[in-house]
């Protein structure tokens, strides 16, 4: 590591709008430069998965594009109060990231990965991470991943999940499995597998009183769960992808808010534009947290 190089402490300093006098953060760290092109969000609406149009990139130089991002997030100064609240979580969740990669190996631990916009923020982060913490001698591991799809999956989630395994280099495990068997499947195939990450937050059902850390209820495959997003509000999930401008799955655009399976998802209501139902804001227009299952079943 290079002097001017930040350190993972780094990503953690101060608890507002970051300035020049008073952090160690730098919009031009010392990264390889990303080869890749993402178009804007308002290019997102027709195709099933956003656009990445990249040179292939190795492991390493996609989480050094992904770290100066978000130390350039971090590093941004702005007076709006969502911006300021994003960054106070993004560096919160970067606290638990840390602490669960200091107490597990690589093999160890995994990540609920179903290409949703909370997971997405969430990978986004570990992946920002990954190589300061994981340190490897040789080749940095691939993050494991479990997908549990839905009986009845969405193509566009599908394909979303597809192309963001192949670019950012995921070792994903995919069932079309109830849940608690896909995870019973998932732990005979990996028994080294002791802490998964998720991207829980505490707006989803029966997630009121988990903490950061949270063994699995009795009865189901026991693992420890990590919910570094746990506290995080849905238009901070939006701030952030859209501040890194992070590709993510096009049914957003189209009103969906909450991704299920095809049978118990649809746009939510409360981006419709028209009386009829026939056309929706993009997710990020939402801005209430009690809103965004309104297009969900159950």
């Amino acid at each position: 590591m290079t002097q001017d190089s930040p350190s993972p402490q780094d990503l953690r300093v101060g608890n507002g709008v970051s300035s020049a006098s008073s952090t160690t953060f730098s919009s031009t760290a010392p990264f390889p430069t990303s080869e890749t092109t993402y178009t804007t969000t308002t290019d997102m609406t027709t195709a099933s998965v956003s656009k990445i149009v990249s040179q292939p990139r190795s492991l390493a130089e996609v989480c050094a594009a992904l770290r100066a991002k978000l130390l350039a997030f971090l590093a941004l100064q702005s007076d709006d109060e969502t911006v300021q609240g994003t960054q106070r979580r993004a560096r919160d969740a970067i606290e638990v990231i840390e602490e669960a990669l200091d107490r597990y190996r690589p093999q160890e631990i995994s990540l609920s990965y179903n290409g949703g916009k909370d997971c997405l923020v969430l990978l986004i982060l570990i992946l920002a991470c990954w190589p300061a913490k994981v340190q490897p001698k040789e080749t940095l591991p691939r993050l494991q991943c479990i997908y549990i799809a839905p009986p009845d999956p969405f193509q566009q989630v599908d394909d979303f999940v597809a192309t963001t395994t192949e670019e950012y280099h995921l070792d994903l495990a995919r069932y079309a499995l109830p849940m608690r068997q896909a995870l019973d499947v998932y732990l005979d195939e990996k028994p080294h597998v002791k802490a998964v990450f998720m991207g829980t937050r505490r707006t989803d059902p029966h997630s009121e009183f988990l903490t950061s850390f949270t063994p699995t209820d009795k009865g189901w495959p026991q693992f420890m769960r990590i919910n570094p997003v746990l506290d995080w509000h849905y238009v901070e999930i939006w701030t952030f992808i859209r501040q890194l401008d992070i590709p993510f799955c096009s049914l957003y655009s189209q009103g969906f808010s909450s991704l299920g399976g095809t049978k118990d998802t649809r746009p939510n209501p409360a981006l419709a534009l028209d009386a009829e139902g026939n056309k929706f804001r993009p997710a990020y227009e939402l801005t209430r947290d009690d809103e965004e299952r309104l297009g969900r079943d159950r």
